[in-house]
């Protein structure tokens, strides 16, 4: 038997899964259920609350939490970030590689590597390529080949093989120190298809992986164990120190740009 229409529950008001919908949009590669999709094409119902809800509160009157954007400052790729408290369902290994395509090669990836390589040819990094045009040339392929490397065996290759997920799930509760911590140990904790967590194989692995796949291309005299290691210790301490631009990229965006 239907319910009195005073005796209606109150959150009928907004359509079930409307904000899911809106945080799964925000994350490209994230499957949006058929329910959420049909529920989103339907207009709201009517409100018979008599109070009004901000906008920036969730529907039990907290305040909502920042979201993830797709890019950092407008260029850095931000792809792979989940905002705070959702969940999704398990990536397809295909999902996985596109994530890895995106960082490899949106347009971003370029204009940063362009900027590395200067900081890298006006430091003198690797003498061999020497300096001038033909110089600068060498820098910047070889920083496009390590960048794709590195996408390709982290955040592609190694977590199909181990299925592992590759995206970055926000914090955001408790203190900076609590969540500084947990940026930075992601690369040694991640989470598995089933969601639970487990051992960064895909992060330690892969930036291995990617560390020797430079040797391929790099001059003899940076194709040592101790070079290798090198590199391999620097990708990590950069992935730890990107993670933690992650966590706190939503809180930062929020204060200096005011964007929910």
């Amino acid at each position: 038997m239907q319910a009195p229409a005073h005796k209606m529950p109150i959150h009928n008001a907004q359509p079930a899964g409307a904000s899911l919908g809106v945080e799964f949009a925000e994350l490209p590669d994230a499957p949006l259920p058929e329910a959420v999709r049909q529920q989103q094409t339907q207009p709201p119902a009517p409100n018979t609350n008599s109070q009004t809800e901000s906008p920036s509160q969730t529907t039990q009157g907290t305040p909502a939490k920042p979201q993830q954007t797709r890019r950092i400052l407008g260029i850095m790729p931000n792809f792979s970030a989940v905002s705070a408290d959702v969940k999704l369902p398990p990536q397809s290994p295909k999902q996985k590689f596109v994530i890895a395509a995106k960082n490899s090669f949106d347009y971003s990836s370029f204009f940063i590597a362009a900027i590395q390589s200067g900081i890298s040819m006006a430091g003198d990094s690797y003498p061999e390529f020497h300096q001038g045009a033909a110089g600068y040339g060498r820098y910047y392929y070889h920083t496009l080949l390590d960048t794709a490397d590195s996408n390709f065996m982290v955040a592609g290759l190694w977590p199909v093989v181990f299925h592992q997920d590759n995206r970055f799930y926000t914090l955001g509760h408790g203190g900076a120190a609590r969540r500084t911590l947990y940026a930075l140990t992601r690369v040694i904790i991640t989470r598995n298809d089933q969601g639970n967590q487990t051992f960064n194989a895909s992060e330690i692995i892969g930036t291995g992986s990617a560390a020797g796949i430079s040797t391929l291309y790099y001059p003899d005299k940076y194709q040592t164990w101790t070079k290798v290691g090198q590199r391999w210790l620097t990708a990590c301490i950069i992935d730890s120190f990107n993670f933690t631009l992650k966590e706190f990229w939503p809180d930062i965006n929020h204060k200096l740009f005011h964007t929910k």
